[in-house]
């Protein structure tokens, strides 16, 4: 067990396994998107169906997971104090996943209603929780790497937040909005400054205790946020002149630079790990940090082939690789492995000293995760090549989604078991209810 966590404070498990439940379903409206539009979904990154599905799975299955993750990783591992998790939980959970589906609807029709309506839900659910959270990073008495990345990773959601809603404000009144200016802004501290900051901020704990890897060298974890900030920061100079345009594609290669170094750092340690059994964490991680290398190589060869990189399926390209290889495969691997943790963990408070609760292993059959595992990868292989041949785009699209219907399966069984072992535990009278 990490020597710095600490449980007291630690919310109901319904916290966080609210939102862990209902984000592979985005996933798998995202796929069933693809099932039904085909190819053309993926002519270029600014067709409405494009935009739904980068959408579902930014503000439907990665947000829903990363918000429900912080409720669970501030009290435990930072050391933060959430204010009323379990009823700012309840507000957040429900009006974040309305927004993302009216939202998603919006893009098709360009309803004005949807926008607006979507935009203000955001604004509440994000900005509630961004105060009360926010307020809790900063008043936690923890020093480190880890919790000046978590403030990064908060700041670059209140930005991507606020960007997004300015955007689907001007979408709704049709506004001369300069939309490729503003929706790379949006995106880079979406994907950069919150979601990469959240999950490498998670990782310098969850990497090194679950994987059994050598900690992440201090000179990596004390620059990447600043590093990460000061990209971001030039790239959104944009927003306000034309200085750096001559520098924009310099700006994004050098972001996704510091995003790699981060990764194959990642991929260093986890090939120097004590325990050399196979992990399905591990697998899913490895593929994640392997995806990053090839967005960056992807990215360079683009740069200096401008006839690949002004190809409208090259943006699509990219597209795949961060959101479904880097983010779903990550974040699919943590979740894995945190249900069954915070299952042990609630159980273990349940028992007191008098019974061991069970084994996480117990918690999502190995064999069910390892076969998910495979079709995820599968299913990512399959999208990549239906960027190039846009026929293999229906058959991508069922196996993504089949995948992230698996996943959700694996997370109620998790759930299933958690219910189980508790109600053996009552029976036996070795545990109370609190």
């Amino acid at each position: 067990m990490h020597p710095d966590l600490s449980f007291d404070q630690a919310p109901p498990v319904s916290v966080p396994y609210r939102f862990f439940l209902t984000a592979p379903w985005f996933g798998v409206a995202a796929g069933l998107l693809l099932v039904i539009q085909g190819g053309d979904a993926l002519v270029s990154r600014w067709t409405p169906q494009a935009l739904m599905l980068t959408h579902l799975l930014t503000v439907g299955f990665m947000l829903q997971a990363m918000v429900g993750a912080l409720f669970q990783f501030i009290p435990v591992a930072a050391g933060g104090n959430v204010w009323q998790a379990n009823r700012l939980a309840s507000l957040v959970h429900p009006v974040l996943a309305v927004a993302a589906v009216l939202l998603v609807l919006a893009f098709p029709s360009s309803t004005p209603a949807l926008f607006h309506a979507a935009a203000g839900l955001f604004a509440i659910a994000l900005g509630s929780y961004g105060l009360i959270v926010g307020i809790a990073l900063w008043r936690t008495p923890a020093q480190g790497a880890t919790i000046l990345t978590l403030r990064v990773a908060l700041f670059g959601l209140m930005v991507t937040a606020t960007l997004g809603v300015v955007l689907a404000i001007g979408l709704g009144l049709q506004k001369s909005l300069d939309l490729f200016e503003w929706t790379n802004v949006h995106a880079a501290w979406g994907l950069g400054g919150w979601a990469l900051m959240l999950i490498a901020g998670v990782s310098y704990f969850v990497v090194p205790m679950f994987q059994l890897t050598p900690k992440y060298p201090a000179w990596l974890t004390r620059t990447l946020p600043w590093a990460m900030l000061a990209v971001l920061c030039l790239w959104s100079s944009q927003l306000i002149g034309d200085g750096f345009v001559w520098l924009r594609g310099r700006i994004w290669l050098m972001g996704l630079l510091v995003a790699t170094t981060w990764g194959v750092v990642t991929l260093r340690l986890q090939f120097r790990r004590r325990r050399k059994v196979p992990d399905i964490t591990l697998t899913f991680f490895r593929g994640g940090m392997l995806s990053l290398v090839a967005l960056f190589i992807s990215a360079l060869l683009f740069e200096v082939n401008p006839n690949w990189g002004t190809h409208p399926r090259a943006d699509v390209w990219l597209g795949v690789l961060i959101l479904q290889g880097v983010f779903v495969s990550v974040i699919n691997g943590m979740l894995y492995k945190i249900m069954p943790f915070l299952n042990w963990l609630h159980l273990q408070r349940l028992c007191g000293l008098t019974v061991v609760p069970p084994n996480m292993k117990k918690m999502i059959p190995d064999v069910s995760m390892f076969w998910q595992m495979r079709l995820h990868f599968s299913a990512l292989a399959l999208m990549l090549c239906s960027v190039v041949w846009p026929i293999l785009t229906r058959p991508a699209g069922a196996l993504f989604a089949l995948s992230c219907a698996w996943m959700g399966v694996n997370l109620l069984i998790g759930v299933k078991s958690y219910r189980q072992f508790k109600v053996q535990i009552l029976a036996s009278g070795a545990g109370s209810e609190s």
